[in-house]
């Protein structure tokens, strides 16, 4: 496995210029897919300009400056993805990683209060001796839990310092979700209805936005009960 990656080879989810030159940074292994994160030290010197070189931004990291989800981060090869949370003490920012409607990993600013939770949409979950619960995320964590009553694509609500669940959004008809893939990438829309699909192909999702469509269950991300309750990119007209 090489450690290099070439521009114009990055995953089309990066805001990069491709051809001013010729590497850029590979993500480590980590809780994001290569194809749907964001090094970190891009973040620091493309995303939010902080720095003008790389050698700079890990001079930032290096000195303790951002933290992931409320965890100090050093190495400018992690990688960040969707929701999130980048907090940068020293000037009092902090933003949030969702999708635009062009497919790219955008940063919202976010407020201080905002910046203390993040959604966590259940994966899949595990039944550990004990008869214990584990719900393992989308973002590579996973937590405890005593009862059984979540199911895999609901969205949880949880703090950052006491990792409690404060807010349950279930992928059930009549929940505003963001999608997180295909044609419709970016787009905020009302789930109608879920289609059960007996067979090896995926489920798909019945979806009402500015027009009607339908995506795929797994590209479903619930973010609301009836609105959203996280800020989304602006759309631009270019």
């Amino acid at each position: 496995m090489t450690n290099h990656m070439k521009r114009l080879n990055a995953p089309r989810t990066l805001r990069l210029h491709r051809k001013e030159k010729t590497w850029t940074v590979r993500p480590s292994p980590g809780p994001h897919k290569r194809t749907e994160c964001v090094p970190l030290g891009i973040i620091v010197r493309d995303y939010l300009s902080l720095c003008d070189t790389l050698r700079e931004a890990k001079h930032i990291l290096n000195k303790g400056e951002v933290l992931i989800d409320g965890v100090l981060r050093k190495d400018h090869k992690f990688p960040v993805g969707l929701m999130d949370v980048i907090t940068i003490p020293t000037i009092k920012k902090h933003y949030r990683m969702v999708y635009d409607q062009r497919g790219k990993l955008t940063l919202v600013t976010i407020s201080s209060a905002e910046s203390e939770w993040k959604l966590r949409r259940i994966e899949k979950k595990s039944i550990l001796p004990g008869k214990k619960i584990q719900l393992n995320f989308h973002d590579g964590s996973c937590l405890l839990v005593k009862k059984d009553e979540y199911h895999s694509g609901d969205v949880l609500k949880i703090s950052f310092q006491e990792r409690n669940i404060t807010d349950v959004y279930p992928r059930n008809k009549g929940a505003i979700a963001l999608i997180t893939g295909g044609s419709h990438i970016g787009e905020l829309a009302t789930i109608t209805d879920i289609e059960i699909i007996a067979s090896s192909k995926p489920n798909l999702a019945l979806m009402k936005g500015t027009l009607d469509f339908t995506t795929l269950e797994t590209y479903v991300f619930p973010v609301g009960k009836t609105k959203p309750v996280i800020a989304l990119p602006e759309v631009r007209i270019q």
